[in-house]
C-alpha cells in the first residue's frame, strides 16, 4: 500500500460553532479554513463536523449488521518501521489515530480508539467519502436511473452543455480520466481545488458546476488520469439528478438502510447547500468497517452483477511517458496484490483484501494531509496484519 497524497477539496467557508463545548472539546474557530486546524481543533471537529459545517443526515434503519467479536485472543501485530520496533499503540499514539479496526471474517478481531474518541463518536471520512459516491453510482446503474458509465455527463448535469465534459463519460469521470484541465495545488490559493466552491451563489445553480462548465479541455478524454476532488463533486451532483433525490438519502436506502449500520450518517454540503461526492461523510469506526464488509459481501443486493469487481481494478490508460504508473478503479485506490483502498487526508482509510477477507480501518487526525512517515508506517503494520492473520510470513511491500 502506497503512501500517497490524497488531498481532498476544501474550499469551503466553514459556520460559526457552538460557544457550547462538550467534554472540554475545542473546536475550529469561526471560518477557520480546515486544512490548518490544530490539533485540539482536529480532534474534536473531525468528530463533531455537524456542529462546524452544514450536514444532512443519512439516515439508519432499525436492523443493525453485527459485527461479533472474533474467538480467541487478539493477534499479537508487531512490526518494523525505519529499524524501529511498533505496536498499534505505538503507532496510534504516534499518528495521532482516533480508531483503529481489524474485521477477519466479518468478524472484530482489534478495535482501539484514542483522542477521546468513544465507538460511538462519528469521524469525517474526507476522501474516503469518493468510493462511497462511486458505489452509489453502481446503485444507480441497478435501478435504471442511470443508464450504464458510456452515458453522457451531460445528459444528468445539462449545465455542462457546450462545455470542456462535451464528450466527457459517466465513466470518464469516475475514473478521473476526463481530459478537463484541472489544478489540484493546495498551496496555490487561485487552483482549481481552491476555487472552485468560491464563486457568487446563484439560485438554482450549483457553484462547483458554474465553475467547472468553463474549464478547457487538456486531453483527450480517457486518455490521461489526473486527480481532480471537483469531478468527484460532480459526480455526486449527476448522481442525485439521476436519482431525483439527495445523496444522504440513497445513502440511506442503498447502504445504510440495507446492510444495518449502527448509527446514522452525516454528509457535509458545499455552499450551494449539495452533499459533496468528494469529501466528508462521518461515521463511527464500526459502521466505516461494515462499509468495507459491505464490499466484501457484494453490496447487500443492491449492485448490478459484477460491479465490485469491476470497480476495484485498474481502469486507467498507461501512463504518459516518464509520469509515475498508478492504479485507480471507480474512486477506489488498487494495489498490485488485488486489495483496493478507500483513502482520505490526514489518515483515513478503509483497506479491504478479498483473499483473505480482512477490512482494515483507521481514523486519525495527522500532522499534515499526507503525512509520509505515518502512511509508510501505516503500511507497514498492515503488512504485519495481514501476515498475522493469515499465519504466513509477511508479504512483499507495497
Amino acid at each position: 500500500m502506497r503512501t500517497r497524497a490524497i488531498l481532498a477539496a476544501f474550499a469551503l467557508t466553514l459556520l460559526a460553532v457552538p460557544a457550547a463545548a462538550l467534554r472540554g472539546d475545542v473546536l475550529p474557530k469561526d471560518n477557520k479554513f480546515i486544512l490548518w486546524w490544530t490539533p485540539q481543533e482536529q480532534a474534536a471537529g473531525y468528530r463533531r463536523m455537524e456542529d462546524v459545517v452544514k450536514v444532512h443526515t443519512i439516515r439508519r434503519g432499525a436492523r443493525v449488521h453485527p459485527l461479533p467479536r472474533a474467538a480467541g485472543p487478539e493477534p499479537q501485530i508487531a512490526f518494523t518501521y525505519q529499524g524501529l520496533s511498533w505496536t498499534p499503540e505505538a503507532m496510534m499514539e504516534a499518528d495521532h489515530i482516533s480508531g483503529l479496526l481489524i474485521l477477519k471474517d466479518g468478524k472484530i478481531v482489534l478495535e482501539r480508539y484514542g483522542l477521546g474518541r468513544t465507538s460511538t463518536d462519528r469521524w469525517t471520512s474526507f476522501s474516503v467519502a469518493k468510493s462511497v459516491t462511486s458505489t452509489l453510482i453502481g446503485a444507480a446503474i441497478k435501478d435504471g436511473f442511470i443508464k450504464n458509465l458510456d452515458d453522457q455527463v451531460v445528459t444528468y448535469i445539462p449545465e455542462l452543455a457546450g462545455s470542456a465534459y462535451d464528450g466527457v463519460t459517466v465513466r470518464h469521470l469516475i475514473t478521473m480520466t476526463s481530459g478537463v484541465r484541472w489544478n489540484e495545488d493546495y498551496s496555490d490559493p487561485k487552483s482549481d481545488v481552491a476555487l472552485s466552491d468560491q464563486g457568487p451563489l446563484v439560485p438554482g445553480k450549483n457553484t462547483t458546476v458554474t465553475y467547472m462548465s468553463h474549464l478547457p479541455r487538456q486531453y483527450a478524454p480517457g486518455t490521461r488520469f489526473v486527480y481532480k476532488t471537483g469531478e468527484t463533486d460532480l459526480a455526486g451532483i449527476l448522481l442525485s439528478n439521476a436519482v431525483h433525490k439527495t445523496m444522504s438519502e440513497y445513502a440511506s436506502e442503498k447502504i445504510w438502510k440495507p446492510y444495518g449500520m449502527e448509527q446514522d450518517g452525516i454528509w457535509m454540503l458545499d455552499s450551494s447547500g449539495h452533499e459533496r461526492g468528494g469529501c466528508c461523510i462521518s461515521m463511527t469506526l464500526r459502521d466505516y468497517g461494515r462499509m468495507g464488509q459491505y464490499m466484501l459481501d457484494g453490496g447487500a443486493g443492491q449492485l448490478p452483477d459484477g460491479w465490485i469487481a469491476q470497480a476495484t481494478v485498474n481502469a486507467l490508460p498507461p501512463p504518459a511517458a516518464g509520469a509515475r504508473a498508478q492504479q485507480y478503479g471507480y474512486f477506489w485506490w488498487i494495489e498490485p496484490d488485488n486489495t483496493y483502498e478507500a483513502q482520505g487526508i490526514f489518515g483515513q482509510m478503509i483497506y479491504i483484501n478479498p483473499a483473505r477477507k480482512i477490512v482494515i480501518v483507521t481514523n486519525s487526525a495527522w500532522n499534515t494531509a499526507s503525512e509520509r512517515p505515518s502512511g509508510a508506517r501505516r503500511t507497514a503494520f498492515v503488512n504485519a496484519a495481514v501476515a498475522a492473520l493469515s499465519g504466513s510470513a509477511l508479504p512483499a511491500p507495497r
